[in-house]
């Protein structure tokens, strides 16, 4: 399967797991009504097109990633859903060509713990927020809460003996409160609450659940 085609797939596969979950982080980073929005490692930008909705017409929503071909689907399905207030970009979260205090709110859904230095990134996510703006980012919790992804890993290490691209912590980096709290206070953070919210992934089969934890294929 193309990128294409993973990435709708997938963009409807991640509502349906972590719909409420992206609700919540858009509560949270008090997406409303005419806010600017920055998405960080948007991906195919599900939870971009969720904050568009939310802040109307008179809102903006910029959506990023270190990946063009993401940021495509991104665009696209921007497109498809006639939302007209969202920008794609292809950007570095950890340097911002973005002005200063230019955003009410900046969001990432399972973005920041893939970023090789999330501190910098903060760093630079606080730069481009207005003040009083909010910053809310979803992240995995400790490996024993996500056996879907932490048991395929262990094995690959133990069996394979592979290591992740972003060793030595993989998706895990920054799983556990205190180490989230930790990178948020160096960036400059102060007030800084760590909220836990179940998921659960459902999948009609072992066969469907192994081929969507496949990594994507390029289209080309």
């Amino acid at each position: 399967m193309g990128a294409a085609g993973r990435g709708r797939r997938d963009r409807g596969a991640m509502a349906r797991a972590f719909g409420p979950a992206t609700e919540r982080m858009l509560e949270l980073a008090n997406v409303t009504r005419g806010a600017r929005v920055l998405d960080i490692a948007a991906g195919a930008g599900d939870q971009a097109l969720m904050a568009a909705r939310r802040v109307g017409p008179t809102g903006y929503v910029l959506a990023t990633d270190v990946s063009s071909s993401m940021v495509d689907l991104a665009a696209a399905a921007a497109r498809r859903a006639g939302l007209t207030n969202v920008d794609t970009c292809v950007m570095d979260a950890q340097s911002l060509d973005i002005d200063g205090e230019s955003f009410d709110a900046v969001i990432s859904r399972f973005g920041l713990m893939l970023i090789p230095d999330p501190n910098k990134a903060l760093t630079e996510i606080r730069r481009v927020l207005r003040r009083g703006g909010k910053v809310a980012a979803i992240v995995f919790s400790t490996p024993d809460q996500c056996p879907y992804l932490s048991i395929p890993h262990a094995i690959a290490r133990r069996v394979g003996r592979l290591a992740l691209s972003t060793e030595p912590f993989g998706e895990f980096r920054l799983s556990g409160p205190e180490v989230v709290e930790d990178v948020y206070r160096s960036a400059g953070f102060h007030d800084v609450a760590v909220h836990r919210i179940p998921t659960r992934r459902t999948f009609p089969s072992v066969a469907a659940a192994i081929e969507y934890a496949k990594p994507y294929q390029s289209a080309n």
